[in-house]
């Protein structure tokens, strides 16, 4: 069994010059992009439980169990949805009430 040595590249310090900085994302982006993230999923449970829902209907074998798990889903979601964009409007409400 033969063993290979470990090497490592050892880099020099680039003193003096600028460190690039990852880019911050701002509040807003954060927030935006988690909203946009809850209503990709919305949107695919709720393409799911409509195609299981029409499978159902045409007189498919579908299992009820699916349909309903898919249907709960769908209906958490869009609470989730509302709440959050009901939060974002409250936050905006009282933001404009801010005197300046």
């Amino acid at each position: 069994m033969s063993i290979t040595p470990i090497t490592t590249k050892i880099t020099p310090l680039n003193i003096g010059q600028p460190v690039s900085q990852p880019k911050a994302t701002t509040a807003t982006q954060e927030i935006g992009n988690t909203f946009s993230g809850i209503l990709n999923n919305l949107q695919t449970t709720q393409a799911t439980s409509d195609n299981l829902l029409q499978q159902l209907s045409a007189g498919e074998n579908v299992d009820l169990s699916q349909l309903m798990i898919a249907t709960q889903q769908t209906d958490i979601n869009f609470r989730v949805a509302m709440a959050i964009r009901d939060r974002l409007v409250d936050a905006y409400k009282e933001v404009m009430r801010i005197t300046v």
